[in-house]
């Protein structure tokens, strides 16, 4: 980096003697000059004042460059002795000199103001605080602390020990640091502690320069080192020079050193590059004014006058070295600061092109970003993006659009052009080359869009907010106006201007997402597409299809509510996994269970979509979609006629996962409607086995077993359509379930036991009805029931008959439909037929009260007796059947042999109960005589009253009134009193209920 920030001119020339110090005020020139007499004899020495001859009469603030200066002012002999160092405090209008001692006099009038004679003669170095008016002042090994007490004497402070002699110094804050031949130290001017720092060089003496902040600049032969105000290193805080200076000065933001041949400047900023040489022999003194450097030589002083930022700022453009530019802008005037940011944006976006084109992709971005470009501009660089059309101006036409920047605008559209060109050059490179730069210049593409993504999307939210919140207000202006006839509205034309946001933030997102799927990263794109996003749907779905990015293409569906079109994709994609059998990746990312999780959310806000699509997944997964409609609730009444109508062959999978799956069960339309599916297959299954000579009652398919477990264990369906759906002649198990449902255990026991040959199942049903408590009051009625079906059947035929007929004349759509005549002795075979089924209901309360349409020839036929049952049954349910009804049932000729299991368990229960029973009777009697004797001796309780006893309540004498005594045996009254006691509290009583 080496560029002209300083112009060297002459301001003097031709001094007579020895120029020993140099400073500046007010504009003017301040020279210390030996006389040539008193420059051989080593003593007297002259201050000359020189002025511009351009400036005022009053002097300016600045030393100028138009011309030499001319000596204004002459004072001979000021000084006896040359001084070692001169400084101007500008803010007090003060000269600070050390020559034979310290003195301080006024400017510009050069008046003695203060002279420190005791304690600084013999000094050779002195600091000075200009903002808290302290002095430092070293004296071999001493060191000194001033104070300007009112602006007229010094008062000392402090007095130190130093290990040696001080060669050079400078405040920091409330420490010192001091240069001691070849170390450096810090010493605390209120205690005096000292801290060593570290050792300084071998060739050149200790070098302490103070910087603008606080920090110190401390020599080491060539190399300057940068420390804070504890001598703490700062860290990469170095600068080298080409040799060893012998005097620095600070000149922001540059540091000045003077070398034995030459004036170097370098940068302030690591890495502290050499800035620019100035030729200057000869140089005694470096002395930093307010806008220069003034360097002394033997008889002239030359000003070292900075280049106008503006035109550095220029040159360092020009020759690439970016950041220092726009370390110099920061230096620009705060009232130029429209000029500054154009400058600083046109400089980042220039070594954003130098960047990019040196494959610093990342760095380039960040130099974009800095520069505030849109996004169009840094995609124009990227021809592989497909952009949406809007309406957005691009930032090289805003460019154009200003003045000021129309210089930097050329510049800008030069780079792109060449940029473009370069595009077209690279075609010649390897495609590995070529693939590798693409792929890091994409990943920093999304670095650079995602870090200015947040912003953009907030932009446009706060857009779409104010054009909802708009509108809702002018809706509720139109409807609190009267009514007016409507009137076009010719404002539409402003639609694009207000959605500039939206559209930045469309472009925005589409970038991000082809970048994103560009350099491998499907998962972010997928998580972009998931938030908030501005995506252009025909673009990226054409990219995503082009690329077979399902996945993210799925995701994009999801998120512009395109849920059909999701879902036919998801569908082909299951398919197309199936036929790729040997693409074992391909059948891991795409399953039936990928299409039943995107079904789940839409379960609530379009069910219908969910059954129109879950067809393919209940064939194939029927437990995770039933499972899917149960937990997301969605209708089973709409499920069920969706399935009925378009998959008949999937409502029974449907109706049965339900029943298994839901733990409250289903309605009882769904229940009858899975029972009916039964029913219709068992019926066609029996037709079938019929027409073949194979039906036997014993006979079980599947689906009969399902009819039968769903018939015992649900209650919801209709009993009357099954029984009238149900053949006469066979499925006799499920009718005597059903007769069960509605309580004609009578007829479900007979059809047990003579149709089915079953008399376990008949008992167990029997089991059944009494633990469930149905029989009230009475429970063991069921057993003898059955009892009497084993022993009598025509008696319990003939009890049949009469409960039918009560319930024949109750519903009219009951009426016999034939009777037979009776043989052999045998009971005849009633049929009973109930029309209108559907109106008719049965009590469930009541046994045997009524029964269905289609019952026909299921009665027994009171065949011959099944004693050896009937035994079994007494022997095994003896406590649950009255004893003697059982025994009145019995035939005359059973052997007492055979009732030993029944009548012994029997006999001993009753014997127990009897003594239980005679137990308790003597335990209560014996409590009466306990309770009759205790109040014998309570009416035996002798009260004595003598003349002293006294009325509890009106506490008078009771002598030979009546009394009464209360049950504690101790409290006596009057019986007077007692009584309207009694009726006082009765009426407060009645008071108290009538209140409330």
């Amino acid at each position: 980096m080496v560029h002209s920030a300083y112009d060297a001119v002459e301001l003097v020339a031709g001094v007579p003697g020895r120029i020993e110090a140099v400073a500046s005020h007010a504009g003017k020139l301040l020279v210390a000059a030996s006389d040539s007499e008193g420059f051989l004899r080593g003593s007297d020495c002259s201050l000359r004042i020189y002025s511009s001859p351009a400036s005022s009469p009053e002097g300016g603030g600045e030393i100028r460059r138009d011309g030499p200066y001319a000596l204004e002012r002459h004072e001979q002999r000021f000084w006896r002795r040359p001084p070692l160092a001169m400084e101007v405090s500008a803010s007090r209008d003060l000269l600070l000199s050390l020559s034979e001692w310290f003195a301080l006099h006024r400017l510009p009038g050069l008046e003695t103001v203060a002279v420190v004679s005791n304690k600084t003669k013999g000094a050779n170095v002195f600091a000075w605080d200009d903002r808290r008016g302290l002095l430092a002042v070293g004296r071999q090994k001493r060191l000194t602390v001033f104070r300007l007490d009112s602006g007229r004497e010094f008062v000392e402070v402090k007095e130190f020990g130093v290990p040696d002699i001080l060669k050079s110094m400078a405040w920091c804050g409330d420490n010192i640091c001091l240069g001691i031949r070849r170390e450096y130290m810090i010493i605390n001017s209120m205690t005096g502690a000292l801290t060593e720092v570290f050792s300084s060089g071998r060739i050149a003496p200790p070098l302490v320069v103070p910087l603008p902040t606080g920090e110190l600049l401390l020599g080491k032969d060539n190399i300057g080192v940068f420390v804070d105000q504890n001598g703490k290193l700062i860290q990469d805080g170095r600068i080298i020079w080409s040799d060893t200076p012998a005097s620095v000065v600070i000149h922001r933001p540059y540091a000045v050193a003077r070398l034995p041949r030459h004036v170097e400047i370098r940068s302030l900023r690591a890495p502290n590059a050499l800035v620019q040489t100035v030729v200057l022999r000869d140089v005694q003194r470096l002395v930093q004014t307010g806008n220069c450097i003034l360097a002394a030589l033997s008889n002239s002083v030359c000003g070292l006058l900075p280049v106008p930022i503006g035109a550095q700022i220029v040159q360092l453009t020009a020759s690439g070295e970016f950041e220092e530019a726009l370390a110099l802008c920061k230096l620009l005037p705060p009232e130029d600061s429209n000029l500054r940011a154009a400058k600083e944006s046109s400089i980042h976006i220039r070594y954003g092109h130098f960047l990019f084109d040196s494959g610093r992709y990342e760095e380039a971005m960040e130099q974009f970003s800095d520069s505030h470009v849109d996004i169009t501009y840094v995609l124009s660089l990227y021809p592989s993006i497909v952009l949406p059309q809007t309406h957005i101006i691009g930032e090289h036409d805003k460019l154009l659009d200003m003045p000021e920047l129309a210089t930097e605008s050329s510049d800008v559209t030069d780079e792109m052009e060449s940029y473009s060109l370069q595009l077209h050059e690279s075609d010649d490179k390897s495609p590995l080359e070529a693939k590798k730069m693409s792929h890091n210049a994409l990943v920093a593409l999304v670095k650079y869009l995602q870090k200015k993504r947040s912003g953009i999307i907030e932009r446009a939210t706060a857009e779409v907010t104010e054009e909802v919140v708009s509108g809702a207000v002018h809706h509720s202006l139109i409807l609190s106006e009267p009514y007016k006839p409507k009137k076009p509205n010719k404002k539409r034309a402003q639609t694009h201007t207000s959605s500039i946001a939206r559209e930045m933030a469309a472009v925005l997102d589409t970038s991000l997402l082809q970048a994103l799927i560009l350099t491998g990263q499907s998962s972010g794109a997928i998580e972009l597409l998931k938030g908030l996003n501005y995506c252009d749907l025909k673009i990226c779905e054409e990219f995503l299809k082009e690329r077979s990015e399902y996945m993210v293409l799925l995701e994009l569906y999801k998120s512009n509510e395109m849920h059909r079109e999701a879902l036919q994709l998801l569908n082909q994609l299951v398919e197309k996994s199936k036929s790729e059998m040997e693409n074992t990746d391909f059948n891991k990312k795409f399953s039936p269970h990928m299409i039943i999780e995107y079904l789940r959310p839409l379960c609530r806000s379009d069910p219908m979509l969910v059954l129109e699509s879950s067809l393919y997944v209940l064939e194939r997964n029927p437990s995770e979609t039933i499972e899917l409609f149960l937990s997301e609730n969605v209708p089973a009444d709409l499920v069920n006629s969706y399935l009925k109508q378009h998959a008949p062959n999937l409502q029974s999978t449907y109706l049965e996962l339900m029943l298994s799956m839901s733990e409250t069960g289903i309605n009882p339309n769904l229940q009858n409607e899975l029972v009916q599916l039964y029913l219709s297959e068992v019926i066609d299954w029996y037709n079938i086995l019929k027409e073949e000579g194979n039906w036997t009652e014993r006979t079980y398919s599947a689906t009969r077993k399902k009819l039968i477990s769903t018939l015992e264990n649900n209650s919801g369906y209709n009993t009357d359509l099954l029984l009238k759906r149900l053949p006469q002649d066979a499925l006799f198990e499920e009718r005597a379930i059903l007769y069960g449902k509605i309580n004609q255990h009578l007829r479900a026991l007979s059809l047990y036991v003579h149709k089915l040959q079953m008399p376990e199942r008949a008992v167990a049903y029997c089991d059944r009805v009494y633990e469930e408590g149905a029989q009230q009051p009475s429970k063991s009625n069921i057993y003898f029931n059955l009892l009497q079906i084993y022993l009598n059947p025509r008696k319990a035929e003939k009890e049949f008959e009469q409960k039918i007929i009560p319930v024949a004349s109750q519903y009219p759509g009951i009426h016999k439909s034939s009777s037979a005549k009776f043989k052999g002795g045998r009971t005849g075979k009633k049929v009973v037929e109930i029309e209108g089924a559907d109106e008719i209901r049965f009590s469930p309360s009541g046994t045997d009260s009524g029964r269905s349409d289609g019952d026909g020839d299921d009665a027994s036929d009171g065949g011959p007796i099944m004693l050896n049952e009937a035994l079994e049954l007494l022997s095994q349910r003896w406590d649950r059947i009255n004893g003697a009804q059982a025994l009145r049932l019995l035939p005359r000729d059973t052997k007492l042999q055979d009732l030993v299991s029944f009548l012994e368990p029997l006999l001993r229960n009753s014997s127990e109960h009897l003594r239980n029973y005679l137990v308790i009777k003597n335990l209560i009697f014996r409590a009466n005589l306990q309770v009759k004797e205790d109040l014998y001796k309570r009416r035996q309780a002798v009260v004595k009253i003598d003349g002293n006893s006294m009325c509890s309540l009106c506490h008078k004498r009771i002598a030979n009134s009546a009394f009464a005594i209360y049950p504690n045996g101790q409290t006596l009254v009057h019986f007077v009193c007692f009584r309207e006691s009694q009726q006082i509290k009765a009426v407060r009583g009645a008071n108290s209920v009538k209140r409330r």
